[in-house]
Order: C-alpha cells, then structure tokens, then sequence
C-alpha cells in the first residue's frame, strides 16, 4: 500500500476459549488506499456466528497463522499507526 506516512489499523476480534481476543477481520487504510484481510479460525470449532454482527469464521481466507506477517507486511513503511479494535460476541 503506497500514500501517506500515517495508516489506521481497523480490526474485529471473537472471544477465544479462554478469554483470548483472536483477530477476525483487519483492515489498514491510509489516504490512498486500503486493504482488508479476512481470517480462518484460530483452532477447530464448531462452525459459528452471528447474523447481529456479519463476523462469520467461514468467509475466512488467510490461514490464522500469518497474521504476523499479512500485519507486518501492511504496516512496512509507514511512520505513524493508530488502531481501533472492536469487539464482536458471538
């Protein structure tokens, strides 16, 4: 993604089994463009979601594994990050 030097990071995220926040859906936009990554689930379960919330693990396609890297390679080259994050139950 090229633009300015400033991104904002947007993320929705589950409640895990014991209480971790698995990330679901990540977004990272800047002035010029923006790219949104959706995820697998983190370990099996039972398929699952809401209707209320559109958070859904089947429309997944990035193995949970890369999040590292699919969020270090979004965020290379820029200076100044903000984050929002928000919480969806299901």
């Amino acid at each position: 993604m090229t633009g300015g030097r400033e991104a904002v990071i947007d993320y929705e995220f589950l409640r895990g089994w014991q209480n971790e926040t698995p990330v679901k859906k990540l977004c990272v936009a800047n002035t010029a463009a923006s790219e949104t990554f959706r995820f697998k689930q983190p370990y099996k379960m039972a398929d699952h979601g809401s209707t209320e919330n559109g958070i859904n693990w089947i429309v997944g396609y990035i193995e949970y594994r890369e999040l590292h890297a699919v969020l270090s390679e979004s965020m290379a080259g820029f200076a100044h990050l903000y984050a929002q994050g928000v919480s969806k139950c299901t």
